[in-house]
């Protein structure tokens, strides 16, 4: 990609009614566009990272099993309806509407409902089971407030998946694998160091549900940390009887701020019963099939990243996830040697493979370096009238602020090891 053909620009500054870190710096940096509070368009860069998360979460979704399909955003009265959660006074945030001949349907806010009126149709034995199937869609909240840029959106980008088991034992062993791969996940996009299996209220469903709480000042939750056992409390469940539940020690715990970026529910047979889902076990007994709900959002994963890998002068992306691996910089100089060699460098690092952003743009050399900070690719490499005459090349690591100098041959070998 060159720089001058790219359709966004860099901004100085954001919208003035955007107060979040991650979306300013995301807008800023020509990432997304805000259509309004909680809405917002994915551009060129900031879609590649979208990609980039998603195939890291699909890779691991297909490792345990999964079986990716696409389910429908219209959503229809009816079956809503057998689990009563059509009702406004049940559910607060539906988007709802009208076809042309009146009949009333609603846009997705999530997809038990869907997923158990769809497989009803394909499970009748125990031959059947178990199944989780999974998709990303795109998911419609009125949210009352929309005020934390990616973190909390009207419109955004998720992927759920859905277990469907013969029974309890079959569906916790599912379970457990959920949390490794949902750990997984986190560690490749960067922020599993930070990242906590958090104990949150079950509701309806079981005791307990599993939140993955990322550490964050920038977070609306309030979690209870044990820092030796690496495992953490909400503060929606947090009291004496729960501690003592989980072999947790308030005197031992640490109050941290925190942002949700994954979340996963026994849902037992909630949402089975309303629509019959049941199967014929070896006695050719009806049993009803038992589910599991298994949620992230892409966006807010994205906002999250941003607000934890960042720094005054703009983002820091991981290299998973990186909208580019390498941002090449050429300094504007009269010597048609700098021009050449970046274009030589440019091909030489597309045909190995190598994901680079280069700029060829006619701007100052301290616009271009800001720049380059403020999109956060993970390495810069400077082509200049100076390095030339040393023959060398400056390079310079996002994450850590490193600069060193290679040779010409050097900078395949050293990026394509870069991690």
């Amino acid at each position: 990609m060159r720089q001058s053909k790219l359709l966004t620009k860099t901004r100085k500054e954001g919208p003035k009614d955007e107060v979040s870190k991650n979306a300013n710096l995301l807008i800023r940096a020509g990432f997304i566009n805000k259509e309004m509070a909680g809405v917002y368009d994915y551009l060129p860069l900031g879609l590649r990272v979208m990609q980039k998360i998603e195939n890291i979460i699909r890779d691991e979704m297909n490792k345990l099993g999964g079986l990716e399909m696409k389910t429908s955003i219209i959503q229809s009265k009816e079956v809503w309806e057998k689990s009563n959660r059509w009702s406004d006074e049940l559910v607060d945030n539906w988007f709802k509407t009208k076809l042309k001949n009146g009949t009333e349907v609603g846009l997705s806010f999530t997809n038990e409902e869907a997923y158990a009126n769809i497989l009803k149709q394909y499970i009748s034995s125990y031959k059947d089971l178990p199944v989780y199937p999974y998709d990303f869609k795109s998911i419609f909240r009125n949210e009352a407030r929309s005020k934390s840029g990616m973190l909390r959106g009207r419109e955004f980008y998720w992927k759920a998946m859905y277990s469907f088991s013969k029974d309890e034992n079959e569906h916790d062993e599912f379970y457990e694998k959920s949390k490794i791969a949902y750990k997984n996940i986190f560690d490749r996009v960067g922020i599993g160091h930070l990242t906590y299996l958090t104990f949150a209220s079950g509701g309806t469903f079981s005791k307990f549900s599993h939140e993955f709480q990322a550490v964050t000042p920038a977070g609306e939750d309030t979690i209870y940390f044990d820092e030796k056992k690496k495992i953490a409390v909400n503060r929606e469940v947090y009291n004496d009887e729960v501690l003592k539940s989980l072999g947790l020690e308030k005197n031992k715990l640490v109050e941290l701020k925190s942002i949700e970026v994954g979340n996963i529910f026994s849902l037992g047979t909630k949402f089975s019963e309303p629509f019959d889902l049941k199967y014929k076990n070896e006695k050719s007994e009806d049993k009803f099939v038992v589910m599991g709900s298994y949620g992230i959002g892409l966006g807010r994963l994205m906002g999250t990243v941003v607000e934890i890998l960042s720094d005054e002068k703009g983002m820091i992306w991981p290299v998973s996830i990186a909208p580019f691996k390498v941002h090449l910089v050429e300094l504007i100089s009269e010597n048609i040697k700098v021009k050449e060699t970046a274009e030589k460098l440019y091909n030489e690092l597309a045909k190995a493979g190598i994901e680079v952003l280069y700029d060829d743009r006619n701007a100052r050399a301290g616009e271009k370096f800001n720049d380059s900070d403020l999109i956060g690719i993970p390495i810069r490499i400077v082509v200049s009238e100076k390095g030339l005459e040393k023959g060398e090349f400056e390079i310079k690591q996002r994450m850590d602020g490193k600069v060193l100098s290679l040779k010409e041959n050097e900078i395949i070998n050293f990026v394509e090891k870069y991690k």
